[in-house]
């Protein structure tokens, strides 16, 4: 058999398993992104094995229990493999898609705190923390770790995705060169041993209308070969995919929703000082600016930029400009 043969054999068996949901499939990460992503790949059919470094939720996942509000213990307990041995029951059927269409196998979910088990995965998504050292530079640490134990674990026939947000340029300058090192001198080429992609986390935790199922993806791979294989493993468990052209392409557009709404909540609570000096009331002004149908969004003040990630996020990008000795002025700006 010729290598390209090989390698469409590879690929297209991958995609297969994904189709069939006879995939197992690891999330590296069970926070209040990757425990929602792990229990969406369960309902879609998918065999589900959560990593996280805590032992003590690992223990508690295991016995069917969640510890984020976005997901009740009646929805996990019925996937979890433990759980469903002890008491006897089966997984709930998923409900059937469109008419004609049998609906996919019935999917489970266990947890562990060891890489081990990613040498009999088929698909693995990192899910991990991004958060800011305390010179206000991108923390890598968590990605540089999971990133490590992938590399150690990967054989052929894997698609990884990175969720985790952070700079453009990551997935291919960070993550890539690790994977594509391999373990034990095995060297793997992109595209064809192994699949990579980024695919940015879109969780708004508290919400009931949109969820991790209903939410557009947007996907980006490292080659077209990437794309393809990683769509197969979302789609089956997301229900609108957003291909972009590139990884980086994929990272930059979360920077930029993220930026958006830090730039113009920052505007926001300025209009509000501006009122307060100029004797207006700031909340009038924005309810009448919303009526505009077109040309506006409405943006309210409040207590900084709020939540977790807005204010930190938009910093990503700041930090990657000012290596290509550009100054990023509104975020800059929107942080003060």
């Amino acid at each position: 058999m010729r290598a390209g043969e090989k390698d469409a054999t590879m690929k297209d068996e991958l995609i297969r398993r994904f189709e069939s949901r006879q995939a197992h499939v690891a999330v590296i990460g069970l926070g209040y992104v990757g425990l929602p992503l792990a229990l969406t790949f369960a309902q879609a059919g998918y065999h589900v094995t959560g990593i996280d470094i805590s032992a003590a939720r690992v223990a508690q996942l295991n016995r069917g229990r969640s510890y984020i509000e976005d997901i009740s213990d009646a929805e996990l307990a019925p996937y979890v493999l433990g759980e469903r041995v002890a008491a006897g029951a089966a997984t709930p059927a998923p409900a059937a898609g469109a008419q004609g269409v049998a609906a996919p196998p019935r999917g489970s979910f266990r947890a562990t705190t060891d890489y081990a088990v990613l040498t009999e995965c088929d698909g693995a998504s990192v899910c991990v923390p991004t958060p800011l050292n305390k010179t206000g530079d991108p923390d890598m640490s968590f990605i540089l770790a999971a990133g490590e134990q992938i590399a150690r674990h990967l054989h052929p026939g894997t698609a990884i995705v990175l969720e985790s947000t952070t700079y453009p340029g990551t997935t291919t300058e960070v993550l890539l060169p690790m994977l594509q090192a391999g373990s034990n001198g095995q060297k793997l080429v992109v595209g064809q041993d192994f699949f990579l992609a980024f695919s940015p986390e879109r969780v708004d935790p508290g919400r009931t209308d949109w969820v991790t199922r209903n939410t557009p993806k947007v996907i980006g791979g490292v080659t077209p070969a990437c794309l393809e294989v990683v769509s197969a493993f979302y789609g089956q468990a997301i229900e609108t995919l957003v291909p972009v052209s590139s990884s980086d392409t994929a990272e930059m557009v979360k920077l930029f929703e993220n930026t958006f709404r830090a730039v113009n909540i920052a505007l926001a609570n300025e209009l509000l000082l501006m009122c307060d000096k100029l004797n207006l009331d700031a909340w009038e002004v924005i309810q009448a600016a919303a009526t505009k149908p077109f040309g506006f969004m409405k943006f309210t003040p409040g207590p900084g930029l709020g939540g977790h990630c807005i204010p930190i996020d938009p910093h990503y990008l700041s930090w990657k400009l000012r290596a290509l000795e550009y100054n990023a002025r509104f975020i800059q700006l929107a942080s003060e």
